[in-house]
């Protein structure tokens, strides 16, 4: 699955890069992939502090799963915009604005609840714990200490 993936952002990436020189020259692709690169870094730079003042001025019930959607959608962006390419730079770069990132919420907030009611016990997944005796006791600590060797006089 992976190399899939990776197959796919190769060809893509390729495909982008080869019609962009073709449309407005080799030259002007290298600066644009260079200066896309620089953008989104600063664009990143500034999201993750401004992501991490935000998480540390406090959270209520209210804002916790929004700061967690942000969190994941600011760290694919950054990730996004690290990895050389035109189409990941600017993919990671809408996931890096603020507006993106609040239309892209609900769709990560639905992915995270598909995949929580796989990992939760009697959640969607309909599983329930098996219920069987209970047996009320007390725990004793027992510590085995050699006994002490008494000498005996001879008779």
């Amino acid at each position: 699955m992976a190399m899939r993936l990776f197959l796919l952002y190769v060809v893509i990436e390729l495909a982008v890069v080869v019609a962009l020189a073709s449309t407005i020259g080799f030259g002007w692709t290298v600066l644009l992939l260079l200066g896309t690169f620089l953008v989104g870094m600063a664009l990143a730079g500034s999201q993750v502090k401004r992501h991490i003042r935000r998480l540390r001025s406090g959270l209520n019930a209210e804002t916790v799963q929004g700061a967690a959607a942000d969190s994941v959608l600011v760290a694919l962006g950054t990730v996004l915009v690290a990895i050389p390419g035109l189409a990941s730079s600017v993919i990671g770069a809408l996931l890096l604005l603020p507006p993106t990132r609040a239309a892209a919420r609900p769709m990560v907030t639905a992915m995270a609840a598909r995949r929580m009611s796989l990992i939760t016990v009697g959640g969607a997944a309909g599983y329930t714990a098996p219920r069987g005796d209970y047996i009320d006791g007390e725990v004793i600590d027992v510590t085995d200490v050699e006994p002490l060797a008494v000498e005996r006089k001879p008779d």
